[in-house]
């Protein structure tokens, strides 16, 4: 344990010389932050019911899935709420899944959180803003607590829970989503957006956060590189909201109010949301892709029934 902190320090160190300044210098970590400790070689073992340490015995877990191969690490988490993990080093035998032409093009948003361009969209779940009553009524019973008493730390143990809970609900539903998008498609194709930079909106910065673009786009990252599938990120310049997708003729910028307008050329009524996905599409090689995942040489875009992701009727994300 002790040279993995040593590898992680003299890590953290050289990053920062060779930034010349741009990062920031490694510092202690706050003990009312998340704590860890990585353990490798042969100084663990996994057991059926956790993982047996040298001088400590074994630790006793609850397990998530069996592990595909034997861990070459092992690292113990305390997150900020107090509860303890461990996550395992494995291998994985990479195994890509069968190609079947299919391509669609998202646009993300707040009225929607994922606008594909079959039509279909997935309503923003927006579960900060469901706890933002209840955090505040934590926060005010935080700002009355005294510094360094027990009901201090209590009182941030409630509120750190609660921000867990939100994040965690978060998280799985990204999950979901990304999974069902790659399985079910050859390509998929996102705007390359300026996250950090829309986030300094202060009146839609926290629908944004609560959103989870970013974390959406990293997801399917990796899973589309797991997986054998094709993740295309077109230009953030590209008009695809002043476009019309039925002719091609640019109609200008429009206000974020204009939720659906019309082509002044060839009349074509559209929904902004559905035609930016559609602008997407078109805007890359995956328009092009033929049954075998290639891209064709028709130059025609691909045929077949696109894949469906819908809201049940609660409003929530039907997987099914």
């Amino acid at each position: 344990m002790l040279q993995q902190s040593a590898g992680d320090l003299d890590k953290a160190f050289r990053s920062w010389w060779k930034s010349k300044g741009n990062l920031r210098a490694p510092r202690f970590k706050r003990r009312s932050h998340a704590q860890s400790v990585r353990i490798c070689g042969k100084e663990f073992g996994p057991t059926d019911h956790g993982v047996r340490f040298p001088k400590l015995g074994e630790l006793k877990l609850c397990w998530s899935r069996d592990l595909p191969s034997p861990p070459s690490s092992v690292t113990i988490i305390k997150d900020c709420r107090g509860q303890y993990y461990a996550s395992f080093v494995v291998e994985v035998e990479e195994r890509p899944l069968p190609a079947n032409g299919k391509a669609v093009g998202i646009d993300l948003g707040l009225a929607a959180l994922v606008v594909i361009s079959d039509g279909d969209k997935i309503a923003p779940p927006e579960f900060f803003r469901s706890a933002l009553k209840r955090l505040w009524r934590l926060q005010r019973n935080l700002k009355g607590k005294v510094q360094g008493s027990n009901r201090l730390a209590k009182a941030r143990g409630r509120v750190a829970r609660l921000h867990g809970k939100v994040a965690d609900r978060r998280i799985d539903v990204l999950h979901k989503l990304s999974t069902r998008l790659i399985r079910e498609n050859q390509a998929v194709v996102l705007e390359d957006l300026n996250v950090s930079g829309i986030l300094k909106n202060r009146k839609l910065s926290r629908a944004i956060a609560d959103a989870g673009w970013r974390m959406l786009r990293t997801l399917l990252e990796y899973r589309a590189k797991r997986y054998g599938r094709e993740l295309q990120i077109i230009s953030r310049w590209e008009p695809t909201s002043q476009t019309c997708s039925a002719c091609g003729h640019r109609d200008g910028k429009k206000s974020l109010g204009v939720r659906t307008w019309t082509c002044s050329a060839c009349s074509a009524v559209h929904d902004r949301d559905v035609n930016a996905a559609q602008n997407i599409l078109a805007a890359s090689p995956a328009a092009r892709l033929n049954g075998c995942g290639a891209e064709s040489k028709t130059g025609l875009p691909a045929s077949g029934s696109e894949a469906s992701t819908r809201l049940d009727q609660g409003g929530q994300l039907c997987l099914a």
